[in-house]
């Protein structure tokens, strides 16, 4: 996506007007969520489909073209994902990659054989003509990513063969007439070389796709939506701090303006200064009436004498929606009468949408969405945004709003705060201690240039532990550290990062030095899985 001048856009609010979109037919692949990443790189809207979703489902959204992505089955064992011909017969391009090539293979006639050539990894690929659509201005030896036990050795009638391999030989094949391609191997991946612009070529010249999906477009499309949506009536927003609230009240507020309210929940457990962020630079920024909560005594008296992470989190979930209820009725009693407040705003992303089962439209809110945990009986419709975005598309969309940079690069930060990064009970002293030695390991990242290579990095407070120090030619007793960087695209898998050892000597140094009580820094170099990016 890009912020070029805006052109006609998608209705990111009602995904079955959406023009112009490419379906992702998921066929289990890990990379399906990438691929349709990549389509919107090139700047074409893309949503994924299960590939359970009947064929005439799926050609009702009026697709632009159609990608099918690989997955872990072969093509010939029972039970595998299947597809109805008619959807290569539809007249809509269809891209197929991995087992999607195999099974547009076997589904038109082609031959797929279980022959034991198998390709995992790094794989040449010789191009046999270069000047084809898919492979035009590509080298005609390129490096690709493969996985794959099964092999293609006979294309369709009507196709041309196009690219292979040392033991695959149908590794491509294209139908310019009927405007069906495919590839053995996988394009999305960046190891292989040329694979975006692969793909690219399919949308452009094979799909004949505008790249024309832009930031503005998407500003455009949902301010207008908006407005239409709420007319006359007002909305809330809970605002955290985060990217995600952030951009969706600023991409509201926009479109409504005075109508929107936002409710700041200041529970004591934020990291230093950000109460202070919200209260002026989003303000700044964007104009929103907000209302701040003080609601620090409250939380901290709730989990005094609590160590159980569980029990924390549910105590924290509860407290919040208690205040927040407060500050939702009083904001109704302040309405006119003839202005109820009917909305309320979250900043539910695309990925939330796929990894729950989808869901469209405007609902009743419930117990699962992400304003923490609201209950089932706030009869409250909801405004989702940024529900067909991923995270660096919110990004993008947050910084052409003009937020400032310090929230629009926020990292990911948990709902219940360093709540659940105090390994013990909660007081005011240890969330103290902790938020000095947070903003430290933030303050070095950020001059180190790290903020946008670490996923997120968790620093945790063994507040339970004591561990015996030398300090000042005395004998110390003190609390250790942790800090967890990690490295991560979703957050459903991630790695720990491998940080410059200056870095992490110069953050050690100065948590030890600086905050009083901690004498040892430890650095946690477990991936997720088998540990959780968080510690409780």
């Amino acid at each position: 996506m890009s912020s070029a001048t805006p052109a006609a856009a998608p209705d990111v609010t009602n995904p079955d007007t959406t023009p112009d979109v490419v379906l992702v037919v998921d066929f289990g692949a890990q990379y399906a969520q990438l691929i349709a990443r990549r389509v919107r790189e090139a700047r074409v809207y893309s949503e994924i489909v299960p590939s359970t979703m009947p064929v005439a489902e799926m050609l009702a959204k009026n697709p632009k073209a159609i990608i099918l992505s690989g997955g872990p089955s072969s093509v010939y064992a029972e039970g595998a994902p299947r597809l109805d011909r008619e959807i290569f017969e539809a007249g809509v391009p269809v891209f197929g990659m991995c087992y999607g090539f195999q099974l547009m293979a076997t589904t038109l006639g082609g031959t797929v054989d279980n022959t034991g050539a198998r390709e995992y990894g790094r794989t040449p690929l010789h191009v046999s003509k270069s000047g084809s659509t898919l492979f035009e201005g590509t080298p005609a030896e390129q490096s690709v990513w493969m996985s794959h036990g099964d092999a293609c050795s006979a294309a369709p009638e009507g196709f041309t063969v196009t690219a292979s391999t040392d033991v695959v030989p149908v590794a491509a094949f294209e139908n310019d007439e009927k405007r069906l391609y495919g590839v053995q191997h996988h394009p999305e991946v960046m190891h292989s070389t040329h694979g975006q612009q692969v793909l690219e070529h399919f949308l452009y010249r094979g799909a004949g796709i505008e790249p024309t999906w832009t930031t503005g477009n998407v500003i455009e499309e949902q301010v207008a939506a908006i407005r239409e949506q709420v007319g006359t009536k007002r909305a809330i927003c809970g605002l955290s701090g985060g990217v995600d609230s952030a951009v969706a009240a600023a991409l509201v507020q926009k479109a409504i303006g005075s109508q929107l309210t936002c409710v700041y929940v200041d529970h004591g457990l934020m990291r230093k200064d950000e109460t202070e962020q919200v209260e002026k630079d989003f303000v700044a920024a964007t104009g929103v009436s907000l209302k701040v909560v003080d609601a620090q005594e409250r939380f901290l008296t709730a989990l005094a004498g609590v160590s159980d992470p569980e029990e924390k989190r549910k105590i924290i979930g509860r407290e919040f929606i208690r205040v927040f209820e407060q500050a939702q009725a009083e904001i109704v009693a302040e309405a006119p009468g003839d202005h109820p407040v009917e909305f309320l705003v979250q900043g539910t992303l695309y990925p939330d949408v796929v990894e729950s089962g989808g869901g469209t439209g405007t609902a009743n809110i419930k117990s699962h969405h992400n304003v923490g945990g609201l209950p089932e009986d706030l009869e409250f419709k909801l405004i989702e945004p940024l529900r067909k975005l991923f995270k660096d598309e919110v990004r993008m969309v947050g910084q052409e709003l003009g937020l400032p940079e310090e929230i629009v690069q926020r990292q990911p930060f948990p709902g219940p705060g360093l709540g659940i990064r105090i390994v013990g009970e909660v007081t005011k002293e240890r969330l103290d201690l902790l938020r000095e030695a947070d903003a430290i390991a933030r303050e070095e990242l950020t001059a180190a240039g790290l903020d946008r290579e670490i996923w997120q990095c968790p620093v945790v407070l063994l507040a339970d532990v004591r561990s015996v120090g030398v300090q000042g030619d005395g004998r110390t007793y003190g609390h250790p550290i942790v800090l967890r960087p990690v490295s991560s695209e979703d957050a459903m898998t991630a790695d720990w990062t491998r940080m410059p050892y200056d870095v992490l000597a110069k953050i050690s140094t100065r948590i030890t030095n600086e905050v009083a009580d901690v004498n040892r820094v430890v650095l946690d170099v477990t991936s997720k899985p088998p540990g959780t990016i968080e510690w409780e």
